[in-house]
């Protein structure tokens, strides 16, 4: 990816440009010192002059309301502020009349910026003061005084709390009195441009010891680049959060968010004081100190999947190159490409206007329609349909173009979402809620109604990134998710009125990725590379996971890799300086659940016996107990020496019915309520009784018997037995009560248990339908 950049051979304003911004994302306003206000329409390469400011007013910062006010859309802005040296903010109208002059600071006014609703509007000065004032310009408070100048402000993504600098420091006040103010030291020298992204969280910090940083919102510092021949001037995020662009003298980088560079461009601009990225995230546009304004595309953009690579070459051309016979296809389009996505067999890309739909094999006849709203800011894709989101909402599509859904919320604000926060897959989509950060709402994607219940999944701490599994039933639909204490959760996307089992299966987990074929997740946690093959075991076996796992050596991959994607048996890492790191995971566990998906069971053992892996056969077992295949488990169980489990599911085959044989597979998986449950519905009301005194689950064992009028010498006797083996007595008063009077004779209850496996053997002889018939009649 680099940039592209063009100046004009002669500068149209005489002195330093000091602030530019977008309307449209083909139309820029520029101000100088030389009090000109200039339009900018890239379309037709014409220059206009809006206004001449009047001779005191020396333009600092400008910023354009948002586009969306109270829940309306407007195609562009309409007004902007401007702050100037004379300690005044103007309001002033696209066609550039001052609405309104305000007398803000003493000095001048350094910084203004609207909050991303466009309801209120943060000033700050050389007076050291931070401002905040209505949309109309009255004064709504003073949020902080201090002695030095405030040269840069920016509003956090929920606009509860500003970002400005002080010196060498960067402080964060929320907007509430008496909240936690939080302050750090983010450089050696003085702090000239900050911005704070509403997609990811991050900050990042530019300044005069000549280095730009990257922070999270907690004040940690994620990247710091080498120190810069001059001081970092300006600094600003693209919209959707996953690029930055660096000024400096003659310099402007363009980089990745964790930090590392992309580009390096040295056009002849003198210092770049201020930049502006367009709506669309395409371009953007840099105040040159020489009277320039350096406008910069990105290209040569690259998107991998298998054996393509798709690299855009130019504003509206992409070029697919197939590794395989080395052919080469060019792509055209009509509007400028703004986003795309190549995944399962297709490549999705939207322009301004349309969105292109091409198979990867045929690249002549793509599938085109147009877009509701221009700027598209999320592509993801599933197997069968993809996902668009953009300023008014989701909007689910086939890949043959027809819209399937359009899931709403609550709250939505589809401007923040990106890539971590929503996940697809063929049945389900799931997004995080920004306004409840421990909230997950799930949709049906047919349909995009909430799923099951309808109620969204909770979680008792915020939650950073969530991605759902791929392959599968619909009603084995898995979730992952990490939440800020980098804890790795996995949990069923169904759920039928009961709580929400919320498995923990990693810490100090920094990244994720489920695999595209096989529901195998993958993850960097605490410097390994760990791939789970089957997450599933922790609802089947907990104890039995860490066999399940293959890791890795981390190391080399350096501080905060990320997953970038996990095809087939591919792993694709990108670095912490931007270099990609290919690792290859065993292919046999992806064959093993390909095996069991088609109930292949002899397959699965024969492969296992030809892999000789332990943790292959682990993953069997898990896979054989879940699909209740207790013959195949048996095998794999002996395998990897589980000899007690063995011996279990050995007793389990004994059983003469088919509801106790069930029952007691779900108590091996610890689904104690559930094997209960199955019992009781079967009839069989002493085995519920015996798999409650067997797990010295005395309480509800005693009520089962109380309940049903049976039983309930034999768990008096049992309960006995239990006491006198450890020289007690009994002090629970329920069971002092029962036992009034009662006197325990083993043989009489002997006799009642062998008469009650006798009746049991009898039943499963004959037949479901007395089976159903003993059922209604208890």
């Amino acid at each position: 990816m680099r940039l592209k950049t063009s100046l004009l051979k002669e500068p149209k304003h005489k002195e330093l440009v000091s602030c530019v911004g977008w309307t449209t994302a083909d139309e820029l306003y520029s101000c100088s010192d030389d009090h000109q206000i200039m339009k900018w329409n890239l379309l037709t390469s014409e220059t206009t002059r809006v206004v001449k400011l009047p001779d005191e007013i020396y333009p600092i910062d400008l910023h354009w309301l948002p586009r969306s006010i109270g829940g309306k859309k407007q195609s562009q802005a309409e007004s902007f502020v401007l702050t100037s040296s004379d300690g005044k903010f103007h309001l002033i109208s696209k066609l550039g009349r001052v609405e309104k002059s305000v007398e803000a600071h003493c000095g001048a006014v350094l910084a203004g910026r609207w909050n991303y609703e466009g309801t209120a509007l943060v000033t700050v000065g050389e007076d050291g003061q931070v401002k905040i004032w209505s949309k109309s310009g009255m004064l709504r408070s003073t949020l902080a005084q201090q002695g030095t100048p405030v040269y840069s402000v920016a509003w956090g993504p929920d606009s509860e709390k500003v970002l400005y600098t002080s010196g060498k420091q960067l402080i964060i006040k929320p907007l509430q009195p008496n909240a936690k103010v939080l302050q750090w030291k983010a450089h050696d020298g003085l702090i000239l441009k900050t911005d704070w992204n509403s997609v990811n969280d991050l900050i990042l910090s530019g300044g005069e010891d000549c280095k730009y940083k990257v922070w999270d919102s907690f004040g940690r510092l994620l990247y710091s680049s080498q120190p810069h021949e001059y001081p970092i001037t300006s600094i600003a995020w693209a919209a959707d959060g996953e690029l930055f662009a660096v000024g400096s003298f003659h310099t402007l980088r363009l980089c990745d968010k964790t930090g590392w560079s992309y580009a390096l461009e040295k056009p002849n601009t003198g210092s770049i004081f201020n930049i502006s990225w367009s709506i669309d995230g395409t371009q953007l546009a840099g105040a040159c100190g020489n009277g320039h304004v350096i406008f910069a595309h990105v290209v040569e953009q690259r998107w991998e999947w298998k054996n393509f690579e798709i690299t855009l070459i130019k504003r509206r051309t992409m070029q697919v190159h197939n590794v395989l016979n080395d052919a080469v296809d060019l792509l055209e389009f009509r509007d400028r490409v703004i986003k795309a996505s190549l995944n399962y067999g297709h490549l999705v890309v939207s322009t301004s206007l349309q969105c292109y739909v091409f198979s990867t094999k045929n690249w002549n006849t793509p599938l085109i329609f147009d877009l509701k709203e221009g700027t598209v800011s999320l592509i993801l894709q599933a197997e069968r349909h993809f996902l668009l989101v953009d300023g008014g909402g989701l909007y689910l599509y086939s890949y043959e173009g027809r819209l399937i859904s359009s899931p709403k919320f609550p709250g939505m604000r589809t401007d923040i979402l990106n890539a971590q926060t929503v996940s697809l897959s063929n049945d389900t989509l799931a997004v995080k809620d920004k306004a409840d950060e421990k909230v997950i709402y799930i949709f049906e994607a047919l349909s995009g109604k909430p799923l099951g219940d309808g109620k969204p999944l909770t979680h008792k701490t915020e939650i950073v990134e969530i991605a759902l599994d791929q392959r599968g039933l619909t009603s084995e639909r898995k979730i992952a998710f990490i939440d800020k204490n980098r804890d790795l959760y996995i949990t069923s996307v169904k759920r039928f009125g009961k709580e929400q089992k919320i498995v923990k299966i990693g810490t100090m987990v920094q990244t994720l990725a489920w695999n595209d074929t096989s529901n195998i997740l993958c993850g960097i946690q605490d410097a390994r590379f760990t791939v789970w093959y089957y997450p599933n075991t922790v609802y089947v076996d907990k104890d039995l996971l860490p066999k399940t796992l293959y890791e890795k050596d981390a190391s080399e991959f350096s501080k905060n890799p990320q997953i970038v994607h996990f095809v087939g048996n591919q792993t694709t890492i990108r670095r912490a300086d931007g270099s990609l790191v290919h690792l290859s995971v065993s292919p046999y566990p992806a064959i093993l659940h390909e095996y069991v998906s088609g109930s292949k069971w002899e397959d699965a053992v024969r492969l296992c016996r030809f892999v000789k892996d332990q943790t292959l056969w682990a993953c069997l077992a898990a896979m054989a107990v879940a699909n209740k295949e207790m013959a195949t488990a048996e095998i794999a169980y002996a395998s990897i020496g589980e000899i007690d489990k063995v011996q279990y599911i050995n007793s389990i085959k004994d059983l003469p019915s088919k509801e106790s044989r069930m029952a007691h597979i779900l108590l091996f998986s610890g689904n104690t309520q559930e094997a209960e449950t199955l019992l009781l519905q079967a009839g069989l009301i002493y085995q519920a009784i015996q798999v409650n005194i067997n797990l010295y689950n005395w309480d509800r064992a005693l009520e089962l018997a109380v309940k049903h009028k049976t039983h309930v010498d034999t768990v008096l006797a049992y309960r006995q037995k239990f006491l006198e083996g450890f020289g007690k007595t009994e002090t629970n008063r329920r069971f002092l009560q029962y036992a009034e009077g009662l006197e325990v004779d083993w043989t009489k209850i002997q006799a009642k248990i062998e008469m009650e496996m006798a009746r049991e053997r009898e039943r499963a002889a004959a037949g479901p339908a007395v089976r159903a018939s003993v059922t209604v009649q208890q």
